[in-house]
């Protein structure tokens, strides 16, 4: 008999593809974070429907969302909120910044400094915020879903590794192929616009509290003691691969087992096996390692030597 928590999250992948065509592999890296409590990073050049995707998973999932573009001249207080002086009472008040929403759509997130850019690491870690001492819950459930355009266009500031660290995924949005490309063309000589998501026949297929019965139901996939090791000898190659400067820390082996766990479920299994670690170690692992210069001197990508990595590395049977 079908899970009805799992055919409603399945249904919200249905509901985005009303709006974006062509990055199956982002809409569910979305989900997965979701049902992982976590935070996803979306990369690519400009017009491939990063914030478009944001904003249908939004409307698809029935959740408060917000979005800030991110620019050189941004303040943390514009993120976070800030103390307001009320004449009227002679006192200050708090006066929430968009961070207080479920979905937080940060929009070209490397292109403010990183001031700004670190204003997001409380409210990412803990759920909170602290402005003048106090902290601040946010609500539940609360997701960061950044864009950013490639490190190397210019204007840009790179987040630095902590930042990075708290990305339960990273997506990379590829231009899409001719087939994909002719459906965006077709949508839109329809009058399709990216504004009018209503008008796309987006629906609300699912709830915060539908995915909170789903997000335990996910914690409760069983996990085995040899695909537990198997993940440990992935994170531990990377810290010994003579490519890597830097290698998958603790958290990063938390989040693979969070993410193979919540793909395992996605797939109707209350068990991991060693290919759900497998399909989920890259998006989950690549903006944790860090290239030396000689390696990216001779044209070694992350993506390639993490896959060298799943290739030598045995895998339990």
């Amino acid at each position: 008999m079908p899970d009805p928590l799992r055919q409603a999250l399945l249904a919200v992948r249905t509901e985005v593809g009303k709006a974006v065509v062509g990055q199956d592999t982002a809409v569910t890296g979305v989900i997965i974070a979701l049902l992982c409590r976590g935070h996803i990073l979306l990369e690519g050049v400009p017009g491939v429907a990063k914030t478009l995707l944001a904003r249908s998973l939004a409307a698809a999932l029935e959740l408060d969302s917000k979005r800030v573009q991110f620019t050189p001249d941004l303040m943390p207080g514009d993120i976070t909120g800030s103390l307001v002086y009320d004449n009227a009472s002679s006192r200050f008040s708090f006066r929430e910044g968009p961070v207080f929403t479920n979905l937080l759509l940060a929009d070209e997130i490397n292109r403010t400094p990183p001031k700004s850019q670190s204003a997001l690491l409380e409210a990412m870690e803990e759920r909170q915020v602290s402005v003048d001492g106090r902290g601040r819950r946010l609500p539940e459930p609360f997701i960061v879903a950044a864009t950013q355009n490639p490190v190397e266009y210019e204007g840009t500031y790179p987040l630095p590794e902590a930042q990075l660290d708290r990305f339960l995924l990273k997506i990379v949005l590829e231009l899409p192929g001719p087939e994909a490309e002719f459906e965006i063309l077709s949508r839109h000589a329809q009058g399709f616009s990216p504004s009018d998501l209503a008008a796309a026949g987006i629906r609300a297929v699912a709830d915060p509290e539908l995915l909170g019965r789903a997000q335990a139901a996910v914690r409760q996939v069983r996990v085995a003691p040899e695909v537990l090791r198997y993940i440990v000898h992935l994170v531990h190659a990377t810290r010994h691969a003579p490519s890597f400067s830097l290698g998958v820390s603790p958290r990063g082996a938390t989040a693979l087992l969070a993410t193979s766990r919540a793909w395992a479920w996605l797939q109707g299994r209350d068990y991991v096996t060693p290919d759900d670690v497998k399909a989920l170690a890259l998006p989950t692992l690549r903006h944790r390692v860090q290239l030396r210069p000689e390696a990216q001197m001779e044209g070694i990508g992350v993506d390639d030597v993490l896959g060298a990595i799943l290739r030598t590395t045995e895998a339990p049977r």
